[in-house]
């Protein structure tokens, strides 16, 4: 199991290959599909984003409220296919890992390999626990979208498994051979 402290740094990403597990510590903001299409066609427009993209970490999620004393709900992924038009774009604006469930396009893995990003999985129907892994929870843009307004969550051993390294190994490629 390896730990890697956010903002992801190159060196960490460059150790990654597909099937690791991973626990992350640190800061990630989550964005659904709304959220990327937003901040595309405002980098489009040359409009500052309200989060700083370059080295963050995206999570293709929208937390559900939390009963105190938790922070949030229940937190699992969303199909991260569904970001594919936008990924190349938020990758060229700085990203460098992301969050999700589910296969990538073709376009996203070459993305990912010429900016050197990772690609990781969270465990799908695992809500609850990804959620107990958030200490803090606060609205970071576009609050108007409400449950998928871009939260900035502070997580500690978020677990994770590298789904796509920074070579563009794939890791349900290998599962199909």
């Amino acid at each position: 199991m390896k730990k890697i402290f956010l903002p992801i740094k190159n060196e960490d990403i460059e150790k990654l290959k597909v099937g690791d597990d991973v626990l992350l510590t640190g800061r990630i903001y989550t964005a659904r599909d709304m959220v990327h299409k937003m901040l595309v066609e405002g980098l489009k427009d040359k409009q500052v984003p309200p989060i700083v993209l370059y080295g963050s970490t995206i999570y293709y999620a929208g937390p559900t409220p939390g009963k105190p004393p938790k922070v949030v709900g229940s937190c699992g992924p969303t199909t991260s296919s569904r970001m594919d038009k936008f990924t190349p774009a938020m990758l060229d604006a700085g990203i460098k890992a992301m969050i999700g469930k589910g296969r990538r396009s073709e376009a996203v893995k070459e993305s990912i390999k010429k900016h050197k990003a990772v690609y990781f999985l969270a465990p799908a129907g695992c809500g609850a626990l990804l959620g107990s892994k958030i200490k803090k929870a606060r609205v970071a843009g576009f609050s108007e979208l409400g449950p998928e307004a871009i939260y900035e969550l502070e997580v500690e051993d978020f677990p994770v498994i590298v789904g796509i390294d920074p070579r563009g190994n794939d890791a349900y490629r290998s599962t199909r051979r």
